[in-house]
């Protein structure tokens, strides 16, 4: 009897497609898109691409090696817009495109916010926000402050856009009108009277409205720095 040959474990089978990082990468942004972030995990990923789990660690390390490598994928993809030395249009149009090119993964955009990126192509982005708010005189402390702000304001437009529940609105027309009818009866006058408003939501609008107040309050705190003086 010829003895049965067993495929090494780690390795995808012989004949098959090399496995590479960008894979890896992808198949991780797949599992997000579809179940979000707490659904990552390497049996996930390697499911996904029909390999062992124990192949993927000779191009990531482990989870956490994974979960950055997606934030540094998320960022490298980022359209960095040509400064104007503006300080109100810079920041509008770094936001802008960092939603627009968000907007293709957006539960994988969360990771910016709570992963370390190390590579150059992944803190271009961050470095074209920092350049803006230090041409504009915020020294580098409050510089890192004002950053962190926006991008908590960017990502979580985008994540309540994927996920949020009627309470902040819905978009087709049947379920705006049952959500109006259900505020105008809540009891609540204050609701009541807003229900048109809070029975829908435009994320384009909500996100427009939120960007223009904090950008109003950078420019307006720039301002002032430079009216006081050194």
């Amino acid at each position: 009897m010829t003895p049965s040959r067993t495929r090494p474990r780690g390795r995808p089978p012989k004949g098959s497609t090399a496995l590479t990082r960008a894979a890896i990468l992808a198949a991780a942004v797949a599992v997000i898109d579809t179940d979000g972030v707490e659904a990552v995990s390497m049996r996930a990923v390697a499911a996904r691409l029909g390999v062992d789990a124990k192949s993927l660690y000779h191009h990531v390390d482990g989870k956490d090696g994974l979960l950055d490598a997606v934030a540094e994928h998320v960022l490298a993809g980022f359209t960095i817009p040509a400064p104007t030395g503006s300080l109100r249009v810079d920041l509008l149009a770094l936001a802008r495109d960092f939603r627009r090119d968000a907007l293709a993964h957006s539960r994988a955009a969360a990771l910016v916010l709570t992963r370390q990126a190390e590579s150059p192509a992944a803190l271009a982005p961050v470095e074209a926000v920092l350049e803006t708010l230090r041409g504009a005189g915020f020294p580098p402390g409050e510089s890192v402050r004002l950053l962190r702000s926006l991008l908590a304001l960017v990502i979580g437009t985008l994540l309540r856009e994927v996920d949020a529940g009627p309470t902040f609105g819905v978009g087709d027309i049947e379920g705006i009108g049952r959500r109006r009818a259900a505020l105008e009866e809540s009891g609540f006058a204050r609701l009541a009277e807003a229900a048109t408003e809070l029975a829908r939501c435009d994320h384009e609008r909500e996100f427009e409205f939120a960007l223009g107040l904090m950008v109003d309050a950078v420019v307006l705190r720039a301002e002032t720095r430079q009216g006081s003086g050194p």
